[in-house]
């Protein structure tokens, strides 16, 4: 089989896109297949064989509308109100043989408007790192996005090291719906595009909730990112960017840039070259949840009351409970790790 694409977020969230071609690589070589994922989303021989070509940007693959994402985002606690995807296309949302809807995304696929002076592409070594690190985090049980692919771009890229071989990674992810995507269009104050993209993730990632139900929206995300945090905290995962924009809604975890596992227990273990501060070390990645989690009520007050007196005590409340229900994943997860009911 090859891809069924609905591509449902060009359809329905105009004004937080661009549309845009990923640019077209020379020489692609396919490096690297996940077969099992493939057959997963009921992907064949066909992708296989059109691999290099269609995540390489040489070839967009039949029903695909490639677009660069728009949204915000609080990086090391400062605001950008325009971020998007610098390097990366998605190409679309393929439809899996059980009806779920995937997104397929290319990483290192050139220059958009969202670049900021970058030359929108990536190397050989971190996109296989990123392979390597999800499927490990796949394998752990631990919600994540998934490499599908990497393919080599046949080009050199300038780095400070000097020039290293390009290369494109196909990432697949529930949604790349983030905290950054509703600061976005907060901080524009399209109210009107807000509740659209609340309505949407509603759909798409909580369908048991009413539409428009930003509160039990707010509680469903912090309910699954207390989960994922926790579960990272309980394999000594230190994911080194927890911007806003690297916050998925969907409970999975995104951007594997620096991270890494801890090889024995330090608190104050960061990594990230530009971490000086250690705001993200693995110790403080419980109350960077509760910081990202604020942000996102913030940017849903007009929708959880009229007044903003009343939607800030409502908030306020809400996200006093988060440290409770972390607190009550963490002790259930290493309950687990030591046999204990």
């Amino acid at each position: 089989m090859t891809f069924r694409f609905d591509n449902s977020w060009a359809r329905d969230l105009p004004g937080t896109f661009l549309r845009l071609d990923p640019a077209k690589a020379p020489q692609p070589t396919l490096l690297a297949w996940n077969a099992p994922l493939a057959a997963a989303l009921g992907l064949g021989a066909e992708v296989q064989a059109h691999a290099a070509a269609w995540f390489s940007g040489a070839e967009v693959p039949l029903g695909a509308e490639p677009v660069a994402l728009a949204y915000a985002g609080h990086q090391f606690g400062g605001f950008s109100p325009r971020l998007g995807d610098g390097r990366a296309h998605l190409l679309g949302e393929h439809l899996g043989p059980d009806g779920r809807r995937w997104d397929i995304q290319l990483k290192g696929s050139g220059r958009t408007p969202f670049s900021r002076g970058g030359d929108g592409k990536a190397v050989v070594g971190p996109m296989l790192r990123e392979y390597l690190i999800s499927e490990a985090m796949a394998a752990l049980g631990i919600p994540t996005t998934r490499a599908l692919a990497v393919v080599a771009t046949g080009e050199m890229i300038r780095r400070e090291d000097g020039p290293l071989p390009g290369a494109v990674l196909a990432r697949v992810a529930a949604s790349h719906i983030r905290v950054g995507s509703f600061q976005f269009l907060a901080a524009r104050g399209e109210d009107a595009k807000l509740a659209a993209l609340i309505d949407y993730t509603l759909a798409r990632h909580y369908p048991e909730l009413a539409p428009r139900d930003a509160l039990g929206l707010f509680d469903a995300v912090a309910a699954r990112q207390a989960r994922l945090i926790a579960e990272w905290m309980g394999v000594g995962f230190i994911h080194g960017v927890m911007n806003t924009d690297n916050m998925a809604l969907s409970g999975e975890t995104i951007d594997y840039g620096p991270c890494a596992f801890m090889e024995a227990y330090a608190p104050g273990t960061v990594f990230s070259s530009i971490d000086r501060q250690g705001r993200y070390a693995y110790a403080n990645q419980p109350l960077i949840l509760g910081w990202n989690l604020a942000r996102l009520a913030e940017g849903l007050l007009p929708f959880l009351d009229a007044d903003e007196a009343r939607a800030v005590a409502i908030a306020n409340d809400r996200l006093g409970r988060i440290a409770g229900v972390f607190r009550d994943e963490v002790l259930a997860g290493m309950g687990t790790k030591l046999g204990l009911a």
